[in-house]
Formats: C-alpha cells, sequence, structure tokens
C-alpha cells in the first residue's frame, strides 16, 4: 500500500528554508530527510516550475502571475528573500533541475501537481510527460524509487494517469467526502491524501481496508504524529523538521 517514507519535509525545507526552492531541498537533505514534497505548476511557455501559489507577491515579490511569465524569466526572480536576506537571489527552480537534485542525494519526491487556474489537464499532462523522460531508466516495479504524484485537482491527476500511468498517483482531499473510493479507483491511486485535521480512527481504517495508503499533511507537533500513525496513518509531511525527525 504505502512502500514510502514515513515522514516527508514540507515543501522541501519545511519552515527553515524559503519553500520550493533548492535551497529547501539541501536544508531537507542536510536535516536528514531522503523524502520531501513540493509543488510544480507551469510556466507561460509550459515549463514546469516550483511554485505553490500561482500569483506573485508571496515568495516572489511583484505583481503577476506564473502562468503569464516565461520559465526563463522566472528564473531570474529571487524567491528567497521574502523569507530570510540570507537567502536573497535563490532563484524560482525549474521541475528538471530539483529531480535530478534529488536523484543525486536518494531523495524521493511527493511531486504535487499545482495547476494554476484553467490550466489543469495541461499541467498534468505535462508534468507526467516529463516525469516520466527524467525517470526512463526506473524500472515500472520499482515503487520506491519513482515519485509519487498528487493533486487536489482530479482532472489533473487523470491527465497524469493518461500520459505517464507507471507513475503512481495519490488523490488529496482537505475532507474525506463520500464519493473517496470511487475518486481512488478511477484514478487507479495508490492513496488518500487528506488534511489530518479532519481525519478519524474509524475512516483512517476504512481507508486502509479498501487497499489503500494513508497520507496526511501537516503535522507539525510530535504529540500529533505519534496519534495518528497509531490509527494505521502511513506518513505525513511536516514544516516541522526541526521538531520531527525523519526516522520519528
Amino acid at each position: 500500500m504505502w512502500p514510502y517514507p514515513k515522514v516527508i519535509a514540507h515543501r522541501g525545507g519545511g519552515i527553515l528554508a524559503p519553500e520550493n526552492t533548492l535551497a529547501a531541498m539541501r536544508c531537507g537533505w542536510e536535516h536528514g530527510f531522503a523524502a520531501v514534497e513540493f509543488d510544480v505548476m507551469l510556466s507561460k511557455d509550459g515549463v514546469p516550475v516550483l511554485m505553490h501559489d500561482p500569483e506573485f507577491g508571496r515568495t516572489v515579490p511583484g505583481i503577476g502571475r506564473v502562468a503569464d511569465t516565461m520559465a526563463a524569466d522566472l528564473q531570474t526572480m529571487d524567491a528567497g528573500k521574502w523569507f530570510a536576506d540570507s537567502y536573497k537571489g535563490e532563484p524560482v527552480p525549474m521541475y528538471a533541475d530539483v529531480v535530478r537534485f534529488c536523484r543525486q542525494h536518494g531523495i524521493w519526491m511527493n511531486v504535487e501537481i499545482k495547476p494554476s487556474p484553467g490550466a489543469e489537464e495541461e499541467t498534468g499532462r505535462v508534468v507526467a510527460e516529463q516525469t516520466q523522460a527524467l525517470f526512463a531508466d526506473v524500472a515500472v516495479i520499482d515503487a520506491v524509487h519513482l515519485p509519487l504524484f498528487s493533486s487536489f485537482s482530479f482532472s489533473a491527476l487523470m491527465a497524469a494517469k493518461n500520459a505517464a500511468p507507471t507513475i503512481p498517483r495519490g488523490f488529496l482531499m482537505d475532507k474525506v467526502t463520500p464519493d473517496w473510493k470511487a475518486r481512488l479507483q478511477e484514478l487507479a491511486a495508490r492513496a488518500l491524501h487528506t488534511n489530518h485535521k479532519y481525519l478519524t480512527p474509524d475512516t483512517t481504517k476504512e481507508i486502509k481496508d479498501a487497499g489503500y495508503g494513508v497520507f496526511c499533511y501537516t503535522v507539525n507537533t510530535p504529540e500529533r504524529a505519534a496519534e495518528i500513525l497509531h490509527w494505521g496513518v502511513d506518513a505525513f509531511c511536516t514544516d516541522r523538521i526541526d521538531l520531527i525527525p525523519a526516522d520519528f
């Protein structure tokens, strides 16, 4: 059901580095994490880049949208200064560069497909095609060395499934709704990813009994992590990689 690591660094380095940057991936790695979660969307010219927000202003200064900006221009933007002056000049990374870094260091990836509004199917397809090319040397049965796609967008995940059916998938739901099993079946998903705040022991058992993995976001106290693991949750991501070690 869940052959992957148990504790995953959220957006690369949690609260210790600017999210969704190569600096964040290095930070997670330096803290002993061999598993990361990050967000991927498309630039104007259809290049997958790491970014959570479709609009600038929070992690990248300025006004505008990722979907309206060329990849080469995104790479010149500062994705680090908002976090700390020591990260000033940290660029928006290309997805391919992050994959290469993670593979070089043996880091497993939960790739959240985060499409800009209106680009759901295109984003799922392009990210899946590039991922398949970047992992062309990995055997289909070698799940632990393949990334896992996740997304709140059902259509993006379906497009990813159609473009790269051998890359595993997990469906993201903030709250587990009654149609969860039908959704997972249609996606041929490996796991359900959900907000730990709304999860219950009974729902966890129901999902597990149906043969699926259960992954939670974003768990930031050791006490809560221990509680949901006791329920049978397989894995979770955390911002507090300073409090919750990779071997928790």
